[in-house]
């Protein structure tokens, strides 16, 4: 599939980008390329083929689940402007 140079003209202008007149036929041909290698992908016959969330063959290390650091809420709290019952007070920004 190719596309036209007043294709990606018109394109550039609804992104509103500017692209020189002496750069639009390159961009013209890379474009192209990468519709054609689309194409090319949408031919292959997947049917059968499950999703793979991960290319590789590996699994996923998990560190344990369990609390490494010491509750500290009132250290970082002591310096906030405005705390009630443990949670930060701020000022309302949406009506």
């Amino acid at each position: 599939m190719s596309i036209s140079k007043a294709e990606v003209a018109k394109v550039a202008h609804l992104a509103r980008l500017a692209i020189p007149e002496e750069r639009l036929e390159g961009y013209t041909h890379t474009i192209s390329d990468i519709l054609d290698l689309v194409a090319q992908m949408n031919a292959v016959n997947t049917d059968g083929i499950e999703p793979l969330s991960n290319p590789l063959d590996a699994v996923q290390l998990l560190r344990e689940d369990k609390v490494t650091e010491t509750n500290q809420r009132e250290v970082y709290q002591s310096i906030a402007p405005r705390v009630e019952e443990g949670l930060y007070l701020v000022p309302k920004v949406i009506e």
